[in-house]
Formats: C-alpha cells, structure tokens, sequence
C-alpha cells in the first residue's frame, strides 16, 4: 500500500500566512511614515543583531510596560527602540541610562511586530543578572580593605604580595577612607607608586614592584572600558562605585611616560549633600554682603580663584540657597559634577558643537530666572551673560583671576563693553582652599618673631568697617600634631577663604574711565570694608580652623 503524502499548507493557510505578511510590512511602511512625521528615525529589528549587554540596559517589566528596548549598545552610545518614541516616559528611560552608562542614546521608532520580536530575547538571556564591563568592585570589599589599615605604613604593608584585583580595590578603599580625590598610579624607572590627594596635597601611599605594573595598569583597563593592549596614546574611561548612601563616579585617565604609563583616577560624588550656602566659611560683612546680592533679582555674581579653589562648590552652595519651586534654574556645566533635584542641568559637549555660548543663547530662550555658567572663558559667552544680568536674569559664573579684582581687568581684556559690565556686576568672590586642622589631635602652637609679626601686618590692616575686632596683644594659633584617624596628616577636610567684593559707585566709575588697575580697584574694595583673603584666612587661623602656614601658602 502506498505511503500517504504529508500534510502540506493548504490553500487557506498559505492565504492567511501572505495576508500576515501583507499586514506586517503594511505597519512597517506605516511605522515609517509616522517617524517622518515625529521626525525620529525608524528601523526594523526583526533579523538585527541585538547583544545581551544592550538588552539588559533596560530591565524587563520597564520594557514591557513602556514598549520600549534597546537594541544597541557599543560601550560609548546605545540606541533605544520604542512603539512610542513621543512619549515623556521614553525620554526618563533615555535619561536612566545615559546616567548609568554615561553614554550617548538616541530613540528610533518601532513596530509592535519588532517589540515582541525583540522583546522575546529577554527569556534567551542565560540569568537574570546585570552584564557589567568588566569587574565590579563592591562595597562589601571597600569595606573589609578599608577596615584593615589606619595608615599610610599599613596599607604599603598590606599592598606587599597582595593579588593584582586586591591592590586596585585596596587603593580606591583608601582613598574613599581618607576622603581622597584623587589616586595617582605613576611608572617610574624601577618601581610604581601610588599616590592619594587628599584636601589638595598629594601623599605617597606605597611603592609596588615594577613587574606588577602592567598587570595593575591591565586591571584598571578593564574595570574602565579602556583598551588593555594600548599603552602609547592617552585614554579617557571611567566607572562606577555604588555604595549605600551614593555612588561614585570615577573618571580614569592615562597617559604614556617614559617608563610606562601615568593613570589617575579622579573619585566624584554625585551628590550636593551639605552644601549649605551658611557653611561656606564665609563670615561677618563679608556673608552679609554676598547674602544680599545673591537674593537680588538680576545682575552677575562671578567667582575667581585657580582651578581646584572650591569655586563649583560655592557656585552650587549659592544654587542649594536659591533653588525652590518658584524659581526656574538652569545650569551649563561642563561637566555636571554635582546632580541637584529642582534644577536644569545640562552638560555642554564639544564633540557636536555644544558650546558654553551656544548652550547659554538657547538656555535664555527656556524662560530661566537664574543661570549657572560653569565657566566664562571667551567673549562670546561673556557678552551673552552680561546681557542676560542686564534683562531681568541673575547670572552665576567662575572666571580664572587670582583675585576679586582682577576679574575686571579680565572682563575687559576679552573684549567686554566697560558701559555693559559695570551695571552688570554685583559682586565677585575671590577663594581658595585651606585645609582643617583635625580636631582630635590639636594643639596649641607659637609662631617666630619673623611670622608673628607678618601676621599682625596683615591683622592690622583689617578695615575697621568691616565688623572684624582682634586682640593684637592675645593671639592663639594652633596646628593638628597627626594622628591614627587622620592618617598621622594632622588635617581633616578643607574650608574656604573669601574676599567678596561688592560693587560700588567709585568701581563702577573706575571701569567707566577706562582705569582697570587690579590694584586701584582693590584699593577701593579694601577703603569700603573688603576683608582680603589672607586677612580671612588669618581670622579662620585664630579661630582654630587653619593654620598660619596654610594661609599663607595658599593665599600669597
């Protein structure tokens, strides 16, 4: 007897299969045409190549509720599909992971056939786990490295014959310990030292052998997107630490040296927690004035000093004072250190020609009452802040002087109209940094005949207006002796010294006539009550804050 044939689709099966194939290409062209409209690009994913590590960028049931995957993601830029690309809800899942991947996304307009086709992937994934690049350093670790030393001795000592994923972790324990901004792995002739800033001053930490070095160096690559085989050009990644409390940020850069390779890796907390425009450091008239010109409506508030002074920090102290739910504020960083609740952050990037200036013209059209320019460093972006302080907008901003005075001078030397900047400015800060003494371990200190009687030169100088009364005949200074819990270092944390220099009529005459003397213009600021500096320095010195020596290297 014959075999019988196999069931083949009949007539109706191979009819409804084309009309199915007829309905899925109809709302692919029609997918198309609407991303035209929304002016968003579009693509079908059915056959595209989709990564497990883009997948997992967005978790599962966000996905599934917002119809929303990503299908790409090359370590730099990641590219998100969605049915509805115009909804808000997109652009929060666009910002969730540029902000754990620090990468660049885009949004491309999909068909639901292309969602289900890709959104099956996510029960191929081999666990339900979180693909990170790299190795992860965790806080369990942190805390078990950080426990085990006090000191600088201990931790070289424990450094010695430890495995190279234990150095690294050991070292960034140390510096998130000892508060630490930096960590600096450098290759010199016959050894690698490691060195942490702390408060600004760099402390050798240990000497490791130099046969560990490219095994450091490989460990390090690979926790930060680096390239591990490339040694002869610089790189630029970074990281990331998630601890209880916050996370932190760090940014790795390396670059070549004659015997090997220099890496630093920069720790930033992402938070603005305590920065409280009243714990400043800021005192007497000097506080007042800066209170009454930062709660005035309009005008320019700038702050000078060199890099490192702590400028961003009062620029966000003042933005914490005036930020609530009246008031709209935009900030153009660069980068954006610190993440605010309440406040427009954006970041300008080169790359596409976004520019503090470009960034500022378009930040005025979104209505602010207060604007945050990270930096004033051309005159484009000067004149466009100065016109912004003069219609009705209260302008913040940093500019590189050494002084409160010399930030006239470097107005007018970029170009900026004498008869626009003086209206303009309210008032300009000059800061720097001067680091604690620590509490636990101060002591009185007598300063030589030489230095005793250069701090009263100074003392004495104090303007009497300015609400300053100090005891010539009975000053008190002190120093911190060191001690286990602030690494034998004897400081602990860093305050800021202030000049606040508030406009007048006498400066506003000044810039008028053209006469952009730094030290005419200080002269008048001083005549007015103007406490300089080193004169706050040496108040802060007295109270036990500082130290005589910290002021003085600091601010002369």
């Amino acid at each position: 007897m014959p075999q019988k044939p196999l069931m083949q689709d009949g007539p109706t099966e191979k009819f409804e299969t084309k009309m199915h194939e007829i309905d899925l290409k109809q709302k692919e062209i029609e997918t198309e045409e609407r991303a035209k409209t929304l002016r968003l690009p579009y693509i079908s994913l059915r056959g595209f190549p989709i990564s497990p590590e883009a997948l997992v960028l967005i978790p599962k049931e966000q996905a599934e509720k917002f119809k929303v995957v990503c299908f790409l993601y090359s370590g730099h830029e990641f590219r998100v599909g969605a049915v509805r690309p115009e909804a808000p809800e997109i652009q929060e899942v666009i910002f969730q992971i540029a902000e754990r991947v620090h990468g660049k996304g885009s949004i491309y307009a999909i068909s639901e056939d292309s969602f289900s086709h890709t959104f099956a992937f996510y029960d191929k994934l081999p666990s339900p786990r979180i693909i990170v690049k790299g190795v992860e350093i965790t806080e369990g670790d942190l805390k078990q490295f950080g426990e085990e030393f006090r000191s600088f001795d201990e931790l070289a000592s424990r450094l010695k014959g430890t495995d190279t994923s234990s150095v690294v972790t050991m070292l960034v324990a140390a510096a998130l310990q000892s508060r630490s901004s930096d960590i600096h792995v450098e290759a010199e002739e016959k050894t690698v030292v490691a060195r942490l800033r702390i408060d600004g001053i760099l402390h050798k930490v240990a000497t490791l052998p130099k046969e560990e070095f490219s095994k450091i160096t490989s460990r390090i690559k690979l926790i930060s997107g680096l390239k591990i085989n490339v040694s002869d050009i610089p790189q630029d990644g970074r990281f990331t630490i998630y601890l209880t409390k916050e996370k932190v940020d760090v940014r790795v850069s390396t670059i070549p040296t004659a015997y090997g390779e220099s890496i630093v890796m920069r720790l930033l907390r992402g938070t603005a927690t305590g920065l409280a425009f009243e714990d400043l450091g800021l005192r007497g008239k000097s506080f007042e004035d800066l209170k009454r010109e930062v709660e005035r409506p309009n005008g320019m508030i700038i702050t000078t000093g060199p890099t490192g002074s702590g400028k961003t920090t009062t620029l966000y102290a003042v933005l914490n004072k005036l930020n609530d739910e009246e008031t709209k504020i935009i900030t153009l960083e660069d980068p954006v250190e610190y993440r605010m609740a309440g406040i427009s952050q954006s970041q300008i990037d080169h790359s596409r020609d976004y520019t503090f200036a470009k960034g500022l013209r378009s930040i005025l059209r979104q209505d602010p009452d207060i604007v945050m320019v990270g930096e004033i460093r051309d005159l484009e972006t000067a004149e466009i802040s100065i016109q912004a302080a003069l219609t009705g907008h209260l302008v913040i901003s940093t500019i590189h002087t050494n002084s409160a005075a010399g930030a006239i001078p470097r107005f007018l030397s970029m170009g900026a109209k004498p008869f626009l900047l003086a209206p303009a400015l309210n008032a300009v800060i000059g800061q720097r940094l001067v680091r604690r003494i620590h509490d636990n371990c101060k002591e009185e200190v007598w300063l030589d005949e030489a230095m005793l009687t250069r701090v009263k030169k100074t003392l004495s100088a104090i303007p009497a207006n300015a609400g300053h009364q100090v005891d010539m005949d009975n000053l008190h200074f002190y120093r911190g002796k060191g001690c286990d819990s602030c690494f034998n270092i004897g400081y602990k944390g860093r305050v800021g010294i202030y000049e606040v220099m508030s406009m007048n009529k006498e400066i506003e005459a000044k810039i008028l006539a053209g006469e952009i003397s730094e030290y005419a213009i200080q002269e008048i600021a001083v005549k007015n009550g103007m406490v300089t500096m080193v004169q706050d320095g040496l108040l802060k010195a007295l109270d036990g804050t500082t130290s005589v020596e910290e002021v003085f290297e600091a601010a002369e």
